[in-house]
């Protein structure tokens, strides 16, 4: 049986803290105001080590769902105003997932429309995006601000103000890899995943360029649909690396 090496179980045992936390606060059964429990207190509870909780707690703070006062204690925020996409609470992997299934239902329709009203400078702009992530990956970086432009992009050529509102709303989150720390999992989000990224958007550029609806649509949603997977055998792989109560 392979055992899991140290970071990627503290990860694992993060992930199901923060889950269970969160869970907690949105049912009501944290309140906004309301203090968490105390470090050695969570960890008694949840059978995880400080340093799991602290990163835990990190992570509900990056998200605006909690605010550390020194020499008081962890405390619960008011829930963000109504009315934008609150996705600061986009925290786990399944947050993403589900984030990814809107994605899917949103963006293949999207690419539908685009192709239909596009103009000759929202294909160039599109084409300079997928130039910037082919860049930026062959530099070693993520590409995540090229990937999301080259969304964008399309969202603007439905000229339906609603699908660039939602999915400037959406923001940069919904991309996994800006989320999570994934570092661990290079087959999945490597590089080489990276590349194969860059090819399901050519392919959708060049159905949305030919002005085919259907292929467009069809090309988005096996892009989507593939990160979605990706992901999920991640999340499994997370969750058969956790050990103990969580």
């Amino acid at each position: 049986m392979t055992t899991a090496s140290a970071p990627t179980r503290r990860r694992s045992l993060t992930e199901g803290l923060v889950e269970s936390v969160t869970a907690r606060i949105r049912s009501g059964a944290l309140p906004p105001g309301s203090r968490l429990p105390t470090e050695p207190e969570m960890t008694a509870e949840f059978g995880v080590s400080r340093t799991v909780v602290r990163e835990a707690i990190s992570r509900l703070q990056a998200a605006g769902l909690v605010e550390t006062r020194h020499g008081i204690g962890t405390f619960v925020l008011d829930p963000p105003p109504r009315g934008g996409l609150d996705t600061g609470v986009v925290l786990t992997i399944r947050d993403v997932i589900a984030m990814l299934e809107l994605r899917i239902s949103l963006e293949t329709e999207a690419a539908a429309l685009a192709s239909q009203r596009r103009d000759g400078a929202d294909l160039e702009r599109m084409t300079r995006a997928l130039a910037d992530f082919n860049r930026e990956i062959t530099e070693g970086r993520n590409g995540v601000e090229a990937d999301f432009r080259f969304h964008m992009e399309i969202a603007k050529a439905t000229r339906n103000r609603w699908f660039e509102t939602v999915f400037h709303d959406l923001g940069t989150s919904t991309l996994p890899r800006t989320r999570l720390d994934l570092s661990n999992y290079a087959t999945e989000m490597g590089a080489d995943y990276l590349s194969r990224v860059n090819r399901e958007h050519e392919a959708i550029l060049e159905a949305i360029e030919r002005g085919d609806a259907e292929g467009a649509r069809a090309a988005m949603r096996m892009h989507l649909t593939q990160s979605r997977e990706r992901l999920r055998r991640i999340g499994d792989a997370v969750a058969a690396t956790a050990v103990g109560p969580v």
